[in-house]
């Protein structure tokens, strides 16, 4: 076991821009029915019968691929790997009826088809392949490698983790989740009933009716406001969160695991609990100061997270 902290000494004020060594290839492939769109990352040196590690990375909740997910797979491509960002179903260019709908189930077995994906692929290494989950994916990454047969290693940077205890203290206690699933069964009736969903915003600095309200990166225009990603939330999503349980797959993880966190970032206290839960090899690195936003885009903490992340994969794949 190895616990690092290491002091902010990160250029957290500067973007990280897109990274020049990595080629990108537009691929799909089959999920649930589903066509998925995606972006395999490689080496800029990579030739043809070269059979890399691969790595599926999967960005925070309510995003699309060329947000924090295509940005982590360039990092990866650059050091080596083969790193595939993709739209989860009913998100971004992939395929789905319903739109703009966070759906835990449905986004774990995306992971595990996006890593049979890999496994098929004549540039990997099919015993090679591990998963890369930030924020919120970081507990559908760790619940689809319980299951995967092929990812035989796991990573999360800025993972939110979370139990029905961890979401009451940040959504009002019982009684605000309870308002929440409430609301989401609402919006699930009218779907039901109407076939259309009933969207939110997903983010706002000034409706507080948004999924993630006065939330930076979502609402910069400069930084994750980008024009691939739709600003809608379906509500309907609300029951299905909520009762979503990332923590109690670690003590059934078998993988050797990684994780890169702050305490200025999202629910430290959820990667505490989780990490001491998990049963194997394991290691993790704490950075000083870095906002979970900051995980996401800035210079310091990508370059710091995604050197961490490739060592660990150099070590277990």
């Amino acid at each position: 076991m190895k616990t690092l902290a290491v002091a902010a000494a990160l250029a957290t004020t500067a973007l990280a821009g897109t990274a020049n060594a990595a080629t990108k290839v537009p691929v799909t492939f089959e999920s649930g029915g589903e066509t998925m769109v995606g972006d395999l990352y490689l080496p800029d040196d990579y030739e043809a019968g070269d059979r890399l590690p691969a790595i599926v990375v999967t960005g925070a909740w309510m995003t699309v691929r060329q947000q924090m997910a295509s940005r982590y797979a360039s990092e990866l491509a650059d050091r080596g790997y083969a790193a595939l960002a993709f739209d989860f179903r009913n998100w971004g260019e992939s395929g789905g009826d319903r739109r703009q709908f966070e759906n835990p189930q449905f986004k774990i077995a995306d992971i595990e088809a996006a890593a049979a994906f890999l496994a098929s692929r004549s540039e990997t290494d099919p015993n090679r392949i591990g998963g890369l989950g930030i924020c919120a994916s970081a507990g559908y990454m760790v619940t689809a490698a319980l299951t995967s047969p092929n990812i035989k290693s796991v990573s999360l940077v800025a993972p939110w983790l979370h139990d029905t205890q961890i979401l009451a203290g940040i959504y009002g206690g019982t009684e605000g989740m309870a308002s929440m699933a409430s609301a989401g069964d609402a919006a699930q009736a009218a779907y039901v009933a109407t076939g259309e969903s009933r969207f939110v915003p997903a983010a706002s600095i000034t409706d507080d009716s948004a999924v993630m309200f006065q939330a930076p990166y979502y609402t910069e225009t400069d930084r994750g406001m980008i024009a691939e990603w739709r600003n809608e939330a379906d509500p309907a999503f609300w029951r299905d969160w909520l009762t979503f349980n990332a923590i109690q797959t670690a003590p059934l993880l078998s993988q050797p695991f990684f994780m890169v966190h702050s305490e200025a970032a999202a629910i430290p206290e959820g990667a505490h609990r989780f990490y001491d839960l998990v049963p194997g090899q394991k290691s993790e690195l704490w950075l000083e100061d870095v906002s979970q936003f900051d995980f996401y885009d800035r210079i310091g903490p990508v370059t710091t997270s995604a050197d961490a992340v490739a060592t660990h994969f150099s070590e277990t794949l």
